[in-house]
């Protein structure tokens, strides 16, 4: 008999031997979850259920740790106590599921782990009960687990097994909780809205759901709830709140999802002063109630003009330097070339960086290609020279009035970047993160809240040749811009605000219009004809011409919130069930295939893929 085939009927031997054990729990009550107990509970009867972490066997004593979601406690058979107990105790292995009853009593002296709240206790078992058996786990159930994500996403349901994956859970559950205490009690109502909803294509790519009832027209699943709480206030509900799930369509990182959720809110009668006050007043309260911390109130406000020229980047992380210089006026009409002619000329000095090596600067030069650039110019401030290929395009009043400007010295290096703007902002702006994050100054544990104002209402789509809203199209106009919408939009700002914790935008919302005829106007400035804005969007008109309060919101993004309270690294590891970075389920295999029966009643027909080598 081959070696494989005998381990195959050990292994049904095995499992008819241990279905003999499986009980129901028919009379058994849990009285604890597993890290409930302490020397409180000495010479108490508890009742414990759980998950088999490890099984040692020590002589004549069998311990067993024991987990649930909050933790693990310490089980020991003994001969003496439970002869029939430990007996059978034997059988188990990792990750089955079991039950006892026993006594609570102390660990000897030296045998305390400090480490768990339950290190200074242990049940000895007087019976106990196996409720289910476990097939051996693709990849150890502990935190120190090294399996990749892609298997531990296959295994999803034993990934949040893990303790980490569990308190990440638990952290999401208690945030949410803080959250709809703290908007009740200040007024705010729940209010569902539709996930059927109109496809509107300004924005990201919509989520689309054929209807079976309506031939040839289609649902969109909603990208978020802004149009229905904006008609919710026009309904006079005043203050409204959800814990929504939203959907978008778009190429995936690791802080987005093609499903996500949102913690929504939406104030009529309010401006962005009262507006942002409740917001503080909600992240005060879930880091005083959740994490045990207090927040200074109210948060650093910086319009976004001053963001761009200070960071490159609209959602500054403050919790160190580099701050981005500009010296376009220092350097325009220099004889080098690159720097002499370009719109926009950014430096960025590195304290003590002159120890950085060449292999690193590389590095870096090909990190702010990603952004559109095309090298990355660089100084070393030596004694008695720049030391840089671009040093001898430099006359000595530049190179004086750059170290001026930068308040360089000697051992420092100084970091260049020219061209278009946008790509300036962006190449310096994302360096000075990746360099903050490469030579450690960035401070563990600090939490820098940051409100982002003013910012533009419209930005040119160059692809689209066209201005496209910058946040959405329901944004107000700044006070005295309304004029400039049609007339010059490329000056015209919103009454739009961003929340920012540690480089993230983890809130975003704006006063929102609020009359009929400046929405219509908002339209023609997007390049809508009256058509296509009364076609998509002409239900949320009409509302706004039937009385409709100034009102104005904000929405959290609830996965990135809390991925940055667990310092996690990615959403993905505080969704329960998430999507790859193709969109796609590794444990449930969606999306999948349908039937020719379900798509004939939809009145759909799958166009047939062309063969490799043929055009589309």
């Amino acid at each position: 008999m081959s070696e494989e085939r005998m381990e195959q009927e050990q292994g049904q031997d095995l499992q008819q031997e241990h279905q003999r054990y499986i009980q129901s729990l028919e009379s058994w009550k849990r009285t604890h979850h597993c890290a409930a107990l302490n020397r409180q509970h000495e010479g108490q009867e508890v009742c414990i259920m759980g998950w088999a972490q490890y099984r040692r066997d020590h002589g004549g004593l069998i311990f067993v740790d024991m987990r649930d979601r909050e933790g693990l406690t310490q089980i020991v058979f003994s001969p003496e106590t439970a002869p029939q107990a430990h007996e059978t105790a034997s059988i188990i292995r990792a990750e089955y599921v079991f039950a006892v009853k026993g006594l609570v009593r102390m660990r000897p002296e030296g045998m305390t782990n400090s480490s768990l709240p339950t290190g200074e206790i242990e049940v000895l078992v007087k019976e106990w009960k196996l409720l289910n058996t476990s097939k051996t786990p693709p990849f150890p159930i502990e935190d120190r687990c090294e399996a990749g994500e892609a298997l531990r996403l296959q295994w999803r349901y034993l990934d949040l097994r893990r303790p980490r994956m569990a308190s990440n859970l638990i952290l999401r559950h208690k945030v949410s909780q803080c959250v709809r205490q703290y908007l009740d009690e200040n007024g705010f109502l729940e209010i569902e809205t539709p996930i059927l909803t109109k496809s509107t294509p300004e924005g990201a790519r919509d989520f689309l759901v054929p209807s079976r009832v309506n031939s040839g027209m289609f649902f969109a699943l909603p990208q978020s709830p802004q149009i229905f709480k904006q008609l919710l206030m026009v309904a006079g509900m005043d203050r409204y709140f959800q814990v929504v799930r939203c959907f978008r369509d778009e190429d995936l990182r690791a802080d987005r999802q093609p499903e996500f959720t949102q913690i929504d809110m939406e104030m009529s009668f309010a401006d962005e002063e009262q507006v942002m006050a409740v917001a503080e007043g909600l992240m005060g309260r879930v880091f005083n109630n959740v994490l045990g911390k207090e927040l200074t109130l109210p948060f650093p406000r910086m319009t976004y003009d001053e963001a761009m020229s200070r960071f490159g980047v609209d959602k500054p992380d403050t919790r160190f330097g580099l701050e981005l210089v500009d010296i376009t006026s220092i350097v325009h009409g220099s004889d080098f070339k690159v720097f002499g002619s370009a719109e926009l000329v950014k430096a960025m000095k590195v304290e003590g960086g002159e120890k950085l090596t060449r292999k690193e600067i590389d590095a870096f030069t090909e990190f702010v290609k990603i952004y559109g650039a095309q090298g990355l110019a660089w100084v070393k401030i030596r004694p008695d020279e720049w030391q840089s290929p671009i040093a001898k395009f430099l006359s000595d009043a530049e190179k004086e009035n750059i170290a001026k400007a930068l308040d360089a010295h000697e051992g420092d290096i100084l970091f260049f970047q020219a061209g278009e703007a946008d790509m300036v902002n962006a190449a310096l702006g994302n360096l000075r993160v990746h360099l903050g994050e490469h030579l450690g100054l960035i401070p563990e544990g600090l939490c820098n809240f940051l409100w982002v104002t003013d910012f533009p209402l419209y930005e040119y789509d160059k692809e689209e040749k066209r201005y496209v809203a910058c946040h959405h199209p329901f944004t107000a106009p700044a006070a005295g811009h309304m004029e400039r919408m049609v007339s010059d939009p490329a000056s015209t700002r919103a009454r739009a605000y961003d929340m920012v914790l540690n480089g993230t935008e983890v809130g975003g919302g704006s006063i929102r219009i609020h009359s009929g005829e400046t929405q219509r106007q908002m339209f023609d400035a997007l390049g809508f004809s009256r058509e296509e804005a009364e076609s998509q969007f002409g239900f949320l008109i009409q509302a706004l011409e039937h009385g409709a309060p100034p009102h104005g919101g904000l929405a959290f993004g609830l996965d990135r919130f809390v991925m940055i309270l667990a310092q996690m690294p990615s959403i993905r590891d505080v969704i329960a069930f998430p999507k790859t970075q193709k969109a796609t389920c590794l444990m449930t295999e969606a999306p999948n295939s349908v039937s020719s029966k379900q798509l004939r009643e939809l009145g759909l027909r799958l166009r047939e893929q062309p063969k490799e080598g043929e055009s589309v």
